[in-house]
């Protein structure tokens, strides 16, 4: 028996919302990573789109567990000498709130041109708001905290 490969034809991409109001931030990530790369569906393989759209609604209520909010820090660098930047997950919360799920999901995907094609499919609102209703978007049902 030769393995199984899907063509591009047959691959079905649908739309899942995900709300993280009150749900942890890793597991949700978790989540949101599994169903970009397609390792929800049985006919995963791991060179190709198989994965599905993701929409994560009220990113700036997701929880972070333990004393993170204020020990947690995100590094960036400005590609200049000295250009080390440091930021809180509390200040980035309160600045850029669909960045902390956005970081968790981005570092959850593979480091190559697949994983970068699959950031696209990715979208996070701080609100309750989207403009993907067009998409008829299923929900998806996170376990209860």
């Amino acid at each position: 028996m030769s393995t199984f490969i899907p063509s591009a034809s047959e691959v079905r991409n649908d739309w899942y919302v995900l709300d993280a109001e009150g749900q942890i931030l890793g597991r949700l990530a978790t989540r949101a990573a599994m169903v970009l790369m397609g390792k929800h569906k049985p006919d995963y393989t791991p060179f190709l789109k198989t994965g599905d759209h993701v929409v994560v609604i009220n990113a700036a209520k997701a929880v972070l567990t333990g004393a993170k909010e204020g020990d947690k820090t995100y590094y960036r660098h400005t590609q200049y000498p000295g250009g080390l930047k440091a930021t809180t997950a509390k200040d980035m919360r309160s600045d850029f709130p669909q960045r902390l799920v956005e970081n968790a999901v981005y570092r959850m995907l593979p480091k190559n041109k697949l994983g970068r094609q699959l950031r696209s499919r990715l979208k996070v609102y701080a609100g309750a708001e989207h403009p993907h209703e067009a998409q008829e978007p299923k929900p998806m049902a996170l376990p209860a905290r």
